[in-house]
C-alpha cells in the first residue's frame, strides 16, 4: 500500500511538472488557450478593416505605390513613405516625369492630415522612415535608394516638415544610372552608398546606416553625418552580409543584424566585432528589440512576426499571407463578403483579411498599436491588441531613454 502512495505522488508531480514546462514553453496551454477553433492568423492582435485609404487630395483615381516604411510619432499621428503615385511609376526606356506624395501622415483612423509634397523632388524609392528616439526634437529621417536622377541619400528632417536639417548624398549614385556594380568597390567611402537600406539611433546620438543591397557594411556617423567607422564586406562568413535590411540596438549597444540573403542575424559589438548569429530565420527584413528584451523579426517570405529571446530561442510567431484590410480599393473591405464577391475576388484568392504581402516595415506605437507597411501592395496595416490579449505576445515599447 504504501509503495502504491509513493508511486501515486510520483506520478502527480510528473504531471504538474510536465504542465508546468508545457506552459513555460509556449505551447497551447499558454499560447492559444483553451478556446474552440480560430487558426491565430493575426495573434494577439485585430486588424482595423479598411484603416488604410485611398488618397482624398489627387486629380484623378490612383492607386499608392508601394509601401516602403511607417513610423508612428504619435497614436494620432503616423508618419509613412510610399513609392509615389503608382500611376506615374517609370516604364521600361521612359523617363519618369515628376512623381508625387511620397511622405504622408495619417491620424489614428488613416485619414490624410498631411502631404509633405514640397519635398517630392528629392525622393524616387523612399526605403523606410524612423524617428530618433533619443532625440528630444523628434527629426523625422529618411533612406532614400535613389534612381530615376535622384541620388541616394540619408535624409533628416524636422519633425514638421518644414525644415531639410541633414542631406547626406551620394555624389556618384549607380542605382539605375548606369554605373558601376558597388559590389565591385572593395573600399567605398563614407558617403558611396550601393543602395542604403535601412538605420538605427544610438543613445549617445549617433546613427548606424545598413549599406545595404550592394554594400555589404554597416556604417557608423555622429548626429552631424559625419563618418566615424565601419564594418562589414559582401559574403557569406562571420561579418559578411548579402543585403543587410534591418539593424537594431540593445541596451548594451550590440548591433543586430538582418542578413537578408543570407536568412540570418548577425550581432556585433558596439565597434564591429563579431558576437554570435541565428541562422536559419528565412527572409528576415525588419528587426527591432523592445523594452522587455525581445527580439522581433519580420519575415517577409513567410509573412510572420517572430519573436526571440536575447540567445534567439524562438518563442512564439504570428502571420499569415493575405490581403489589405481594405484590398486596396476604395469603398469596402475584406470583411465585407458581399463587397469581394462583387468586385469579382474571393477570400480563396485574396488571403486573409489584414494578412502579410511582403512586409517590409513594422513599428509599434505608445499605445501597443502595431503598423505594418505591406511591401507587395500600397497599404499599411494598423493592429490593435485585442481585449484578451495575452500580455507576454504583444510587441512591447521599443527602447528609448
Amino acid at each position: 500500500m504504501e509503495s502504491k502512495r509513493i508511486c501515486v505522488g510520483i506520478l502527480l508531480v510528473a504531471t504538474f511538472i510536465l504542465s508546468a514546462c508545457m506552459s513555460e514553453s509556449g505551447t497551447s496551454s499558454s499560447r492559444f488557450g483553451i478556446a474552440k477553433g480560430g487558426d491565430d492568423r493575426n495573434g494577439p492582435y485585430d486588424v482595423i478593416p479598411g484603416w488604410w485609404k485611398p488618397a482624398s487630395d489627387h486629380d484623378e483615381t490612383w492607386t499608392w505605390g508601394s509601401a516602403a516604411g511607417v513610423w508612428p510619432d504619435t497614436p494620432d499621428r503616423v508618419l509613412v513613405v510610399m513609392w509615389g503615385d503608382e500611376r506615374r511609376a517609370p516604364r521600361m526606356g521612359e523617363v519618369n516625369e515628376l512623381q508625387r506624395n511620397f511622405l504622408v501622415a495619417v491620424d489614428r483612423d488613416g485619414n490624410i492630415t498631411e502631404n509633405w509634397s514640397q519635398w517630392d523632388s528629392i525622393f524616387n524609392r523612399p526605403h523606410q522612415i524612423y524617428i530618433n528616439p533619443y532625440d528630444p526634437e523628434r527629426a523625422v529621417w529618411v533612406d532614400e535608394r535613389g534612381g530615376n536622377g535622384v541620388h541616394e541619400a540619408i535624409l533628416k528632417f524636422s519633425n514638421d516638415g518644414s525644415e531639410l536639417l541633414l542631406r547626406m548624398e551620394d555624389p556618384n549614385p549607380v542605382f539605375g544610372e548606369g554605373g558601376p556594380n558597388p559590389r565591385e568597390n572593395p573600399n567605398p567611402g563614407p558617403l558611396d552608398f550601393g543602395q542604403n537600406a535601412v538605420l538605427a539611433f544610438l543613445p549617445n546620438g549617433d546613427f548606424l546606416l545598413g549599406d545595404g543591397y550592394q554594400n555589404g557594411r554597416i556604417v557608423r556617423y555622429n548626429s552631424e553625418g559625419e563618418f566615424l567607422s565601419e564594418f562589414g564586406s559582401v559574403g557569406s562568413g562571420q561579418g559578411q552580409f548579402d543585403l543587410i535590411h534591418g539593424v537594431a540596438v540593445d541596451k548594451d549597444n550590440r548591433i543586430y543584424v538582418s542578413d537578408r540573403r543570407n536568412h540570418r542575424i548577425q550581432i556585433f559589438t558596439e565597434d564591429g566585432t563579431f558576437l554570435d548569429e541565428w541562422t536559419d530565420i528565412w527572409d528576415p527584413v525588419a528587426i527591432m528589440i523592445d523594452v522587455n528584451d525581445f527580439v522581433w523579426i519580420l519575415d517577409a517570405t513567410l509573412n510572420r512576426i517572430l519573436k526571440y529571446d536575447m540567445d534567439g530561442q524562438l518563442l512564439d510567431y504570428f502571420g499569415t499571407y493575405g490581403e489589405a484590410s481594405s484590398l486596396g480599393r476604395p469603398g469596402f473591405t475584406c470583411s465585407d463578403d458581399a463587397a469581394v464577391a462583387d468586385a469579382g475576388l474571393d477570400h480563396d484568392h485574396t488571403g486573409a483579411c489584414g494578412g502579410f504581402s511582403l512586409p517590409h516595415q513594422m513599428s509599434v506605437d505608445s499605445e501597443g498599436n502595431l503598423y505594418v507597411a505591406q511591401f507587395g501592395g500600397p497599404w499599411i496595416d494598423k493592429y490593435v491588441p485585442k481585449p484578451d490579449a495575452d500580455p507576454s505576445r504583444l510587441i512591447g515599447q521599443p527602447l528609448g531613454p
